[in-house]
């Protein structure tokens, strides 16, 4: 079993792009410079890498680690770039929406794991507590550090709230989200 394929390793450099995008200015802001506010109506470079930055990480740790629980039950996983969901969000993002809709991808897992409940609640769970997690480690390295530059300042405080809206969003009890198949267990067959 291949612990990440080149196929993943693409679809997570495309998702990294398209969350780089959607999340430039909407949630996730560099701080603004000297430079910026003399040239305010110019495409920043900097401003679709500090979004990438600090958004990608949460989502597609998120999801390895759905990928990585199912495969250390013995499970064939694989991650999937939901097309429909990336266009959407970028679409919205075009438009100038102010609701972001985005699902990215998801792991697909052996049809195995709907038999061992247990197995399949800890899948679930293994993404939400990933954000739970950088979430923590946000929220410690802002307390513990003194000498961070605002740029490093402002990634791990976009990260600390990104990463618990990430959290409670996905434990929604509701449809696809992991919360309902936290709470409720594999689909009975």
């Amino acid at each position: 079993m291949v612990l990440v394929s080149l196929k993943e390793i693409l679809y997570f450099a495309i998702l990294t792009f398209a969350i780089g995008y959607i999340f430039t200015g909407i949630f996730v802001k560099r701080p603004r410079t000297v430079w910026d506010r003399m040239h305010p109506k110019k495409i920043k470079l900097e401003d679709f890498k500090f979004a990438a930055m600090v958004a990608a990480p949460a989502i597609i740790l998120h999801e390895l680690a759905h990928k990585f629980v199912a495969m250390g039950f013995g499970f064939e996983a694989t991650f999937e770039l939901f097309s429909f969901g990336l266009i959407l969000g970028v679409f919205l993002k075009v438009i100038g929406s102010p609701f972001l809709i985005i699902a990215p991808g998801y792991v697909t897992i052996g049809s195995a794991a709907f038999t061992n409940a247990l197995a399949y609640r800890l899948i679930a769970f293994a993404g939400p507590l990933t954000n739970l997690v950088l979430w923590g480690v946000s929220k410690t390295m802002l307390k513990k550090i003194k000498n961070m530059n605002i740029t490093q300042r402002s990634a791990l405080l976009m990260s600390q709230k990104l990463n618990v809206l990430l959290f409670f969003f996905n434990m929604i009890p509701f449809g696809p989200f992991d919360g309902a198949k936290v709470f409720f267990g594999p689909p009975s067959g």
